[in-house]
């Protein structure tokens, strides 16, 4: 099968491409060969391309700078996916496009499920939903995958700013008071790749919007312990970790302070389940790629 994957160094992207390369006939355009901003050339790849199925792994994910730059951060996660939801379904061909936690404002006391009225706090929370709703508008084959505080071995996330910061300093702060499912890139991945194979061999799907994350839930500060644990199984000296409320730590765009996402909807009709987010950490640290 013929498959366009936007983004190219990305996390999850990266985690795609190992798995998918040698399956399928891959197209990956990162921002050196299509500025997602320019919609005529956007248009012009995928009807030069043809793909079978279209991934979306690219987005604008600085959530601070969003704040500043919301132009930017729209154009790439809004206006860009609703192109590409309208030259998929020009091709009859499905649409995977990933969005976040960050279209809840946090305030439920549980879990939140896919009808759940979203209240993004920040620009890059906005602008994801506004990508969400632009894509629902064209319908068409699609699945919104939201996910949550996604790491891995590459690029810029919790996972390897923790590990650098625990063994350069003796004490460190950490937020404990937003509770989520720390969600490696590799789980995402396999797991696209599951539903994939599901539509492939039933060649019927339920589209939609779907909760996409790891199982069970923590705090920034209880995925941090996890991290500074794995160090010290290895003999390495780290901080001492501190709990602090997010209102001790401000950033320039506001977090949820619940996201926890419930993904009983996926398994239900796609047969597809993340790992525990504790697994998940474990089998990232040993996958080294």
């Amino acid at each position: 099968m013929k498959i366009l994957l936007l983004g190219q160094h990305g996390q999850v992207s990266r985690e795609l491409q190992w798995l998918l390369e040698s399956r399928h006939e891959l197209i990956v355009l990162g921002r050196e060969q299509l500025d997602l901003a320019d919609i005529d050339n956007l248009r012009e790849a995928v009807r030069r391309l043809q793909p079978e199925l279209i991934i979306n792994a690219a987005a604008h994910t600085a959530v601070d700078a969003a704040e500043s730059e919301p132009e930017a951060a729209f154009a790439i996660n809004a206006v860009a996916p609703g192109v590409l939801a309208e030259e998929a379904a020009a091709l009859e061909a499905p649409l995977i496009h990933y969005s976040t936690d960050y279209v809840f404002d946090g305030s439920k006391a549980s879990a939140y499920i896919e009808e759940d009225a979203p209240n993004p706090l920040s620009v890059y929370g906005r602008s994801k939903l506004a990508g969400e709703q632009a894509i629902a508008t064209v319908g068409g084959k699609h699945l919104i995958l939201r996910t949550s505080w996604v790491y891995s071995l590459h690029g810029r996330n919790f996972l390897l700013t923790m590990q650098r910061l625990l063994q350069e300093r003796e004490q460190l702060s950490v937020v404990a008071d937003q509770v989520g499912a720390p969600t490696w890139a590799g789980s995402i991945a396999a797991a696209t790749v599951q539903l994939i194979e599901h539509w492939q061999q039933q060649q019927t799907a339920a589209w939609g919007i779907y909760h996409f994350s790891a199982r069970g839930e923590t705090s920034w500060f209880g995925f941090a312990e996890a991290i500074a644990a794995q160090l010290q199984a290895q003999g390495k000296t780290v901080a001492q970790l501190k709990p602090i409320a997010t209102t001790e730590y401000p950033t320039p765009a506001r977090r949820p302070l619940n996201s926890r996402l419930d993904c009983s909807r996926l398994e239900r009709d796609w047969g597809v389940r993340l790992p525990d987010w504790h697994d998940g950490l474990l089998e990232c640290l040993n996958t080294p790629r």
